[in-house]
């Protein structure tokens, strides 16, 4: 959900020309984007916290795990989620553009390539290789681990490490074609 929010809001502030405005003002290019973030990733982090009463209340699905290290862990997802809504948002002239940039070209094949729908092990060594660089691949391993093994960080530390790498690259590539953009 983030991913598209925030490449609607960005491809929409880019066609009014607001965020134009917004850079002209003495705040710095960083400040108006961090800005422009920080809503959608306190929208994530709801999602999460919904979700996550829904399962435990409604479904009474045990939390098995620490809390913290769940929402520490949707924070490092939804630095991959933010960071791909930008890079989709620089990529895009159009809102309808942004809106098929997320859901078909990056929304749809990082939930088939995660293994939330086909066993990673099932598929071609090939396409096994590309799900390496799915953000989801690595926090489904840590919802998984977290909330129904009960695991820490001694045990996911590696996906931990993944999705910081991912999302620092892609949120990297992303402010890199903004501040590119810009210019």
């Amino acid at each position: 959900m983030t991913t598209v929010l925030t490449a609607l809001a960005l491809v929409k502030e880019k066609e009014t020309g607001t965020l134009e405005q917004l850079l002209v003002t003495p705040l710095r290019p960083a400040t108006v984007l961090l800005g422009k973030l920080v809503p959608f990733l306190l929208i994530g982090l709801l999602d999460v916290l919904l979700v996550v009463l829904v399962a435990t209340l409604w479904f009474e699905v045990p939390l098995r795990g620490s809390v913290p290290l769940l929402f520490g862990s949707a924070l490092l997802f939804l630095l991959n989620t933010l960071g791909l809504g930008l890079l989709i948002s620089t990529l895009s002239r159009t809102q309808q553009q942004a809106l098929i940039g997320a859901a078909f070209f990056a929304l749809m094949p990082m939930i088939i390539l995660s293994g939330f729908v086909f066993p990673i092990e099932s598929m071609p060594p090939v396409i096994q290789a590309v799900t390496y660089i799915v953000p989801l691949r690595y926090f489904l391993t840590l919802v998984r681990g977290i909330f129904l093994k009960g695991v820490g960080i001694p045990a996911l530390w590696e996906e931990m490490l993944a999705l910081l790498v991912l999302g620092l690259v892609l949120f990297g590539l992303s402010t890199w074609r903004f501040r590119r953009q810009l210019h």
